[in-house]
């Protein structure tokens, strides 16, 4: 897993309106994911595929359910690609204010 894959998983509004949903409700089968999206079935599995590849959800059997929930750690990557962005504008900031 690398913060291209997430980056790109992210990008479709659709999966990250899936990972919303895991956010607030917890583990949810694709089932009630299809409905509260209102999305075929297929389509949430393909997205939440794509997701799991990404390394952003995890998925478990149990029965004949597909059980999906945000992997823990999986968002990392992301939040470190972000933050070094964060951390560059901070030190050409404080070098701006040292300056003045």
């Amino acid at each position: 897993m690398n913060e291209q894959a997430a980056l790109k998983a992210i990008a479709e509004p659709r999966r990250r309106e899936l990972l919303t949903l895991l956010r607030d409700q917890g583990t949810m089968s694709v089932g009630e994911m299809s409905k509260r999206v209102s999305v075929t079935q297929q389509a949430v599995s393909l997205h939440l595929k794509m997701l799991e590849e990404a390394g952003l959800v995890e998925a478990r059997k149990e029965g004949t359910r597909h059980l999906y929930a945000i992997r823990i750690g999986g968002f990392q990557p992301v939040q470190d690609f972000v933050s070094s962005f964060w951390a560059d504008q901070l030190a050409a900031l404080k070098e701006s204010a040292e300056k003045e």
